[in-house]
């Protein structure tokens, strides 16, 4: 051989090489046996504060082992989550608490073992946490959820009897002793649909409002040195007076669609359905709670007054609970077409949907408990089966009715999508002793009306159209009185 002559190839070098793929591979599977082991990466979490229930979830892309402990004293949720190690993620939880929260003082976080990360939830007073695991759906991953509800629910009653103390303090001492103030529910109960139903929110607030007279003399806990003298004041009217007075409230349930987890359909600039429907809601209570019907006070009840979640069935559950009058659900729409447009109003079927549109619209707002996220096992199986077929024909024609004032008062500030009430089962309309309908507001979709949506003047026009649309149903169809024991 020359020396100019190449070397010859080394017949083990091959093999090397593929040793060294091999190693390479190996370690490859290794670490992603490990990853794999490690279970799943955060990718967000969140806290929805609520006096009903605060609600903390943590996002992940893949399921979640969890075991949870609950101490009475102090009362505090812990969470040992298996396969995860503390992450910033994680530790964003401490400053998402907000001061303002009812039922969350502070969280917790730190690496209790390795591979397991303990999650301890400080709360403010007794609760009855739930934990559970959602799978991925829309646009959320597996979700671990923790919802703390307070041992001592909050009662819608007590809300409506305290606004309505609020707003009338003097209601007592107005009328001359000996003198019974007017019923008028008598006179608004022409319709001789049902006979008189029992009023127990007008019996607690008879009940409050005399106990609150009966309790003023030695209210005072803190006395002066020098007390200024009392400044003279008509004698109080015997109770009896009250209870005539408050003998019937009439009530609105505002049911603002979504919210939470569940933003609803959003804009092409970003509008959320929640933001929207609320703010909605929240002006016409104002206007609800500043009208009367035939010298009967009116009131609004919100099935949720801030940004979070409320199942379908709750819902209902509320506006039961309230003896409300009317239930008024409120949406904005949305379709894979920008160019849809227009106001709409819906009302339950005893069959199937109007249109097809109808029946696509009504399967998309019943999957609000799938987004939102609902503990299926904490939910009262004979309340599902109810709500099945809940209808009943004389709810659906009063539903009717009132749908056909609303889209009337609506057309006079916004283009309709339907010029008639449509119909299809929608799961909250289902109250069978309550006329519900269901307002889409708007195509949040359409870019012309997302804007509108958006605009403070529009949803001052849209809540006094809405008004209207109640006085008009209940000129036409007075509310039924109610009896009362005093």
């Amino acid at each position: 051989m020359t020396p100019d002559a190449p070397p010859e190839p080394r017949a083990h070098a091959p093999q090397a090489s593929r040793r060294a793929l091999l190693r390479a591979g190996g370690l490859v599977l290794l670490l992603g046996r490990q990853q794999i082991a490690r279970g799943a990466t955060i990718l967000a979490v969140r806290i929805w504060p609520a006096p009903e229930y605060s609600r903390v979830t943590l996002e992940s892309d893949g399921p979640l082992k969890a075991r949870q402990f609950f101490v009475t004293t102090p009362p505090r949720l812990a969470v040992d989550i298996e396969g995860i190690d503390l992450s910033p993620e994680l530790r964003e939880l401490v400053a998402k608490v907000r001061r303002d929260d009812p039922n969350i003082a502070g969280i917790r976080v730190g690496q209790n073992a390795p591979g397991v990360v303990r999650l301890v939830v400080d709360l403010k007073q007794a609760a009855r946490p739930q934990v559970f695991s959602l799978p991925p759906v829309a646009a959320y991953g597996n979700r671990l959820v923790f919802d703390l509800y307070p041992e001592v629910p909050v009662d819608p009653l007590e809300t409506l009897i305290a606004e309505r103390l609020q707003a009338t303090p003097g209601s007592a001492a107005e009328s001359a002793p000996g003198t019974a103030a007017p019923e008028p529910a008598q006179a608004l109960s022409a319709t001789p649909r049902a006979d008189k139903a029992a009023d127990p929110l007008g019996d607690l607030i008879a009940r409050a409002g005399g106990a609150r007279e009966a309790a003023a003399p030695g209210a005072a806990l803190d006395v002066p040195d020098n007390p200024a003298p009392p400044p003279a004041k008509a004698p109080a009217a015997p109770a009896l007076a009250l209870a005539r007075k408050t003998d019937r409230l009439i009530i609105i349930a505002l049911d603002p669609g979504h919210g939470g987890e569940d933003p609803g359909a959003i804009g092409p600039q970003g509008t959320r359905e929640k933001d929207v429907v609320l703010k909605v809601a929240h002006l016409l209570r104002e206007r609800i709670n500043a009208t009367t019907v035939g010298g009967n006070p009116m009131r609004a009840y919100l099935t949720r007054d801030a940004d979070f979640f409320v199942p379908l069935a709750t819902r209902v559950q509320k506006a039961q609970r309230v003896q409300a009058d009317l239930f008024v659900s409120i949406h904005a729409d949305a379709f894979t077409n920008p160019d849809a447009r227009g106001a709409s109003v819906f009302a339950l079927s005893e069959g199937g949907a109007s249109s097809s549109a109808a029946r696509w619209l009504a399967n998309k707002e019943n999957q609000a408990d799938l987004i939102g996220g609902l503990n299926v096992r904490a939910q009262d199986k004979h309340v599902r089966r109810a709500l099945i077929d809940m209808s009943t024909t004389a709810q659906i024609n009063d539903s009717l009715k009132l749908g056909s004032v609303l889209l009337g008062e609506i057309k006079q500030v916004g283009k309709l999508h339907k010029p008639r009430v449509e119909q299809a089962g929608f799961a909250v309309l289902k109250a069978p002793d309550i006329p519900s309908v269901l307002v889409e507001t708007a195509f949040i979709s359409n870019p012309e009306e997302e804007a509108r949506l958006r605009s403070s003047a529009y949803q001052e026009r849209l809540a006094d159209a809405l008004m209207r649309g109640i006085e008009r149903y209940f000129a036409r169809n007075p509310p039924l009185a109610r009896s009362r024991s005093v």
